[in-house]
């Protein structure tokens, strides 16, 4: 420490504090979250970034935002950049948008691109439906101070407030009305009640879902692999998110715009729809051409077109089902592009021990219908192969369109129905034409 001696009173008063800071952050955050910027700015401002960091990290995120917008910029910077960047993000998040970006673009760009791709969390994910705004309070607060505190954030969609330790951890929450009606000199700890869940960033729309229901919630807690809260799920945007996607995807898959909706201009619907249909045409005409080329086999055995439409349904369904099945998987992060070797001979299995059971099924049936040992062997064999090709192809359409930049859902069925119609008609039609003398 300098000799106190041959300093002014002010360079004294800046020495204590810095002491003081480096020596307890966690009760120098506790005092500077008691009072109010106009009374902490003077201390804290003369001090370093390194000073300043230790106790950063131990305020509440709200406040240390706060804070960090009405330090001189070159020394807020300097506290975003050499923190730890998950404390970082925490203090990132409460800021309004546009001046958190300001205070990305300050930031070297590699530094300034971790927090960013830390602050982006997959679609469909936790972290994407979580509210970073929340404030969070002590439990050593007061519930008249709270209250006061609650009304200048003006956060009215909060039903209950969250409480945590100094290192961010969550140990409660105090719903709204226990708060309104406790004397205003109560701590918020006494107010306190367990908090019955919470969820990781990356946790699934299902997953959260689940959550909700089994505990009966109406806000669920977002925290990283340290407990420590990131944010909060509010249970009407759950709702309403998992309802525009579910009929999102609904619209995706039949070529249909996202963007499209029940009162859209008839010219816009016509522009985002026409596209789909035009490929749609030339993918019919591709699977009427496969039934052309063995016109003279269908003109021979009549009963073959009468079946024919059994083989496409059913290989069209379990494309459909394999097809859901790899959807979910990419978009829950279950499996990568690069797991589509697995899935593709995972599908394939399934198809073909499926295609073993439909095709004894059906072949027993057409037995029934026509008599003929050839056609139940002509239609239980493509059944098989048409299966096989419907699994490799539900498994393979979304993988393969991820691989291109695409999204999955994009018109994934009109393809699908494509490669199954085509698979189902070339394998009845040429077994069919290689057994013709057994007809």
């Amino acid at each position: 420490m300098s000799n106190l001696a041959t300093l002014d009173s002010a360079q004294i008063e800046t020495e204590l504090t810095r002491n003081f800071l480096l020596r307890y952050p966690a009760d120098a955050a506790l005092k500077i979250e008691a009072l109010t910027p106009t009374e902490v700015l003077p201390y804290l401002t003369p001090q370093s970034a390194e000073v300043l960091i230790p106790v950063w990290n131990k305020l509440v995120p709200s406040i240390a935002a706060r804070y960090t917008l009405l330090l001189p910029q070159p020394l807020a910077t300097r506290i975003l950049s050499d923190m730890p960047p998950n404390n970082a993000v925490r203090i990132l998040t409460q800021m309004p948008p546009g001046k958190r970006q300001e205070q990305l673009d300050l930031l070297s760009p590699g530094i300034s691109q971790e927090l960013t791709q830390l602050m982006s969390y997959p679609e469909g994910t936790a972290g994407r439906l979580m509210d970073t705004r929340i404030p969070t309070y002590r439990g050593t607060m007061l519930a008249g101070e709270t209250l006061d505190s609650l009304r200048e954030t003006g956060m009215k969609t909060v039903r209950a407030l969250f409480i945590t330790e100094t290192d961010g951890r969550i140990l409660g929450r105090v719903l709204l009305q226990d708060l309104a009606l406790a004397q205003p000199s109560a701590h918020l700890a006494s107010l306190a009640q367990p908090v019955k869940a919470t969820v990781q960033p990356v946790a699934s729309q299902e997953e959260i879902g689940e959550l909700f229901k089994r505990f009966s919630l109406l806000d669920l807690p977002v925290v990283d692999l340290d407990g420590v809260m990131l944010g909060v799920i509010m249970h009407t945007s759950l709702l309403q998110t998992m309802q525009e996607n579910s009929s999102a995807d609904i619209q995706t898959m039949v070529g249909v715009s996202r963007e499209e909706r029940a009162l859209s201009a008839p010219l816009f619907a016509v522009k985002k729809r026409m596209p789909w249909l035009q490929i749609n045409l030339l993918t019919a005409f591709l699977a009427a051409a496969v039934v052309g080329i063995f016109e003279n086999t269908i003109a021979q055995f009549t009963a073959l077109a009468i079946l024919l439409p059994v083989v496409a349904g059913q290989s069209g369904n379990a494309g459909a089902q394999a097809l859901a099945v790899t959807m979910r998987g990419l978009a829950l992060r279950e499996i990568t592009v690069r797991h589509w070797v697995r899935v593709m001979f995972k599908e394939v299995r399934v198809g073909f021990l499926n295609g073993l059971s439909i095709a004894l099924t059906c072949g027993i049936g057409v037995y029934f219908w026509s008599g003929s040992i050839g056609l139940v062997a002509v239609i239980s064999m493509s059944m098989v192969l048409a299966m096989i090709a419907a699994g490799f192809a539900g498994a393979v359409v979304p993988i393969l369109l991820v691989r291109l930049g695409q999204d999955p859902a994009q018109s994934s069925s009109i393809i699908l129905t494509t490669v199954t119609d085509v698979a189902g008609f070339f394998s009845f039609l040429g077994i069919a034409t290689l057994l013709m003398r057994y007809l």
